[in-house]
């Protein structure tokens, strides 16, 4: 009985989620040109410039590495946990009228653009990695899985970080303020345009207390194989991983509680 119960009030908020994300879409796409498609396309167009810029200058990254397969892997990585945390940050107050339903949480409508935006990064990985193997520009990774879990636990980490970012922007516009200058600074420490193995030796543990560079160097470790020595603290990633979860709902919790519909 109560089992039947918990499966009908989830099968209420994947209903809640799904319809929140089709009007997600159409809110931001439109029915216009090639609408929902950008989802997708717009990560892809910026991933293959970044591609092409640094295939052309030849860009010195630390390694003998195809310099494809390097700026795929750490710029579709950038797209994953910098758009989340954009995206969360003031979805709230654009979707009160919504919350007069009492099916509608804080949390559902986080995990409507966290669900579009991983998906639009994930499409765009994959697809780019099919076109770029079948023209020849990349060979297959070198391990399917690792990629995948590298990619999970990216996904994991700007998720929590986003619904935790999210939440406090509610109290606080300073977080909207200071997100986008952040978000600035970190990118270079990301791990996606160099390699831990080529840092000088006293960096290199540094480099891993950004929780990015060990999510990179798996995908990459993924990619490459034995051809690239992977640095990465998985304990240290899935225990920032774990924080921002825990006090991102505890934060939409709140939140929810504050929160009146107009």
């Amino acid at each position: 009985m109560q089992f039947t119960a918990v499966r009908r009030a989830g099968a209420i908020q994947a209903r809640v989620i799904y319809a929140l994300l089709m009007r997600e879409i159409l809110t931001r796409y439109g029915r216009h040109n090639i609408g929902f498609l950008w989802l997708f396309v717009e990560p892809m167009l910026f991933t293959t410039g970044v591609t092409i810029l640094w295939t052309l200058s030849k860009s010195v990254h630390g390694s003998s590495l195809p310099i494809v397969a390097f700026a795929l892997t750490g710029y579709s990585s950038v797209l994953l946990w910098r758009n989340m945390p954009a995206r969360c940050i003031g979805a709230i107050e654009p979707n009160l009228a919504l919350m007069y339903h009492r099916n509608v949480k804080a949390i559902d409508i986080f995990l409507a653009r966290l669900l579009l935006e991983a998906g639009g990064a994930t499409i765009s990985f994959v697809t780019l990695t099919l076109f770029y193997i079948n023209i020849g520009w990349l060979d297959p990774p070198n391990d399917v899985l690792t990629v995948v879990e590298g990619w999970l636990l990216m996904a994991w980490f700007g998720a929590s970080a986003a619904m935790f970012l999210g939440a406090l922007a509610e109290k606080s516009e300073l977080v909207e303020r200071l997100w986008h200058p952040f978000s600035y600074i970190v990118f270079p420490l990301s791990g996606a345009a160099f390699m831990v193995d080529a840092l000088p030796t006293s960096v290199q543990k540094l480099a891993l207390y950004v929780p990015m560079v060990s999510g990179v160097e798996l995908i990459r470790e993924g990619y490459f194989g034995q051809a690239f020595r992977a640095h990465y603290d998985l304990s240290y990633l899935l225990g920032c991983c774990i924080l921002f979860t825990l006090l991102a709902l505890a934060r939409v919790a709140t939140v929810s509680r504050e929160i009146t519909p107009e």
